[in-house]
């Protein structure tokens, strides 16, 4: 009996291992998604900071 509960407790451990590499990709998916806007907002401020210190210059 003991060697079915072990099994049936690895299969557990098993499914949630699974589980939480499933979400460890996901969540890195996302990660690497808000780098590329925050790369893309950081290059677009930039410019809007460049245009905004010209256009003081102009007036």
């Amino acid at each position: 009996m003991l060697v079915l509960e072990l099994a049936t407790e690895n299969a557990l451990l098993r499914a949630q291992l699974a589980e939480a590499q499933d979400q460890c990709v996901e969540l890195a998916v996302d990660a690497g998604d808000l780098h590329a806007e925050i790369e893309a907002l950081r290059a677009e401020l930039e410019t809007l900071r460049a245009s905004a210190a010209k256009w003081q210059r102009v007036a």
